[in-house]
């Protein structure tokens, strides 16, 4: 099959033929129809996920497309299924799993990470029978694709850990995929929406899916500006972008008693980050992490596209064939391009 891959870290990118993947038990091979180019496969190549252990590796984490072959012990699923999958796939067995959290399972499998992923013409998943989800007929692969991923993901942080509600005033620092969709998420509960970003035009497209205020750093005090606007300060923000300076402007952003979700990843020089904890207990804020959403919450994520209250595709703002993915890849530090490029051919 044809495939992306890079043998180190931080080095060349390539287009190469390499084995299909076999089914093992427990496991699908999907014939990946769309996939996302994330910044965690950017993350990724950098070296900075310790879940990557083997090289060469072929990246990508964020599809959907058809089941080709089906392994042994997989009931609920068949050849020609129309599936996406959340980048986490919990193993099914473990405490976390039966309690309902397998985005937090200790043997999680990640296509992209732990094995080859989806920068290719087909993908193994594991924990198939727990972890696929079925995509609806009306939904095409494309806006289907990044669900597995940013808009899984954000929905959770947004609505689950974040628990947005109508009339709060909800902060997104970083309009990348993950922020812009928390934007739609949050605008769609009928949350107030603050954008934040270096980029005038990834502050466009967050007007156009719902931010009522947008910030561009660099231009003033960000913290004193949220608070112009909210009274009091944010009930809920978002660091969708993974920085230190961010996530501490971001707990400082907070109202009393608010609450902050960190999705972006802390990588680099941004790991273990110094925060203002004396202000999380003087003020009672909360601070939690969101990593994923669980393949049984995708039924009413996907029932709110079904509804027209979300629009996944206004997302994508670029589609490219697999063998463009090179340049695209290794430059995603740079947030050059707004919106989610989408790898549509291959």
């Amino acid at each position: 099959m044809k495939a992306i891959l890079y043998d180190q870290f931080g080095g060349p990118v390539y287009p190469d033929r390499v084995a299909d993947p076999d089914p093992r038990e427990g496991s699908v091979v999907v014939a990946v129809k769309a996939s996302g180019i994330c910044r965690s496969d950017w993350h990724g190549w950098m070296g900075h996920d310790a879940d990557i252990r083997e090289l060469p590796h072929v990246p990508g984490h964020e599809l959907a497309g058809e089941i080709a072959a089906v392994g042994k012990g997989v009931r609920g699923f068949r050849v020609g299924d129309r599936v996406t999958v959340p980048f986490v796939a919990g193993c099914g067995v473990c405490p976390d799993c039966r309690e309902g959290n397998p985005q937090v399972c200790p043997d999680q499998s990640q296509p992209g990470f732990t094995h080859w992923g989806s920068f290719a013409e087909y993908v193994r998943i594991d924990y198939a029978e727990s972890n696929l989800v079925h995509i609806p007929d009306a939904l095409d692969f494309e806006s289907a694709a990044i669900l597995g991923c940013r808009f899984s993901t954000a929905f959770r942080a947004t609505l689950v850990q974040g628990a947005a509600q109508a009339g709060q005033w909800v902060v997104v620092f970083g309009c990348g995929g993950v922020g812009l969709s928390a934007i739609m998420i949050a605008a769609a509960r009928q949350a107030r929406v603050i954008a934040v970003d270096i980029r005038p035009e990834a502050l466009a497209l967050a007007a156009r899916l719902g931010a009522e205020v947008l910030l561009q750093t660099g231009e003033g005090e960000v913290r004193e500006a949220i608070y112009q606007n909210t009274g009091r300060g944010a009930h809920l923000t978002i660091d969708a972008l993974g920085k230190a300076s961010v996530c501490r402007e971001a707990i400082e952003s907070l109202r009393r008693g608010g609450r902050h979700v960190q999705v972006g990843l802390l990588a680099g020089a941004d790991f273990q980050p110094r925060l203002p904890m004396e202000r999380v207990i003087s003020r009672e804020l909360q601070i939690l992490g969101s990593h994923g959403m669980q393949a049984g919450h995708f039924p009413q994520m996907l029932e709110m596209i079904s509804a027209g209250q979300l629009a996944p595709e206004k997302l994508i703002t670029r589609r490219i064939a697999l063998e463009e993915v090179p340049p695209i890849l290794t430059g995603m530090d740079d947030f050059a391009a707004p919106g989610v490029t989408v790898i549509n051919r291959f």
